[in-house]
């Protein structure tokens, strides 16, 4: 009889895709499908349920597959000239938030706006002028939500405006338009209204037709 012990061998651990995501993990992810968007890889249908994905997964492994059929950040080439120019990307980090119960709030005028806003009207108002923003990016998500209140948002007209939702008792409307310049912004407006509304559309007359020379005094000051 062989008395000799066997060293118990260690137990596996966790095969990668099982593990846990991260915040970092998801924004990672959202960042992807982002650029796929702004590149026309994705619908404005494909990225919102992509992305609504994204934030209710609990594993690596539930994430990944949301992006197997895109080629990483920065894997397509673009072209480096052009009547555009972008900032430095903000670090990934929260959306920013508007927020208006029985009140109103605005943003507008010259102002860095990031790459996801949330926007949240109850008995109140929120108005999102972006035909004096800076993009610091092509892509900005915008995530609208209205009860009993309104969601207003105004863009340049040369840029491209795109969006998906639902009103229920109330109205959602967004104007798609389509920018003739491949570099050009892309605004995506995404949410639903309940007895309210949330409404997209450009704003006449405004086109952003110095963005660079707005962009380099504002980054110089």
């Amino acid at each position: 009889m062989d008395l000799e012990k066997h060293p118990q061998q260690p137990t596996a651990r966790a095969e990668p895709d099982g593990i846990r995501a991260s915040d970092a993990d998801r924004d990672r992810i959202a960042d992807i499908l982002r650029e796929a968007m702004a590149e026309g890889r994705l619908t404005a249908d494909e990225h919102g349920e992509r992305v609504d994905a994204v934030y209710r997964a609990k594993t690596v492994g539930e994430l990944e597959p949301l992006v197997r059929d895109l080629p990483a950040p920065g894997g397509t080439a673009r072209p480096t000239s052009g009547p555009y120019a972008y900032g430095p990307e903000a670090p990934a980090g929260p959306a920013d938030n508007l927020v208006a119960v029985f009140s109103s709030s605005t943003r507008k005028g010259r102002w860095r706006v990031g790459g996801r806003t949330n926007a949240f009207s109850l008995f109140g108002s929120v108005e999102i002028d972006l035909t004096e923003a800076l993009f610091g990016q092509r892509l900005t998500v915008i995530n609208a939500t209205s009860i009993f209140g309104s969601v207003e948002i105004r863009v340049p007209e040369n840029i491209s405006l795109r969006g998906s939702g639902t009103g229920i008792f109330g109205n959602f409307e967004v104007v798609t338009l389509e920018s003739g310049d491949p570099e050009a912004p892309v605004v995506v407006v995404n949410g639903y209204s309940v007895f309210g509304s949330v409404e997209a559309k450009p704003k006449r007359g405004k086109f952003i037709t110095d963005l660079q020379d707005r962009l380099r005094k504002h980054l110089g000051r």
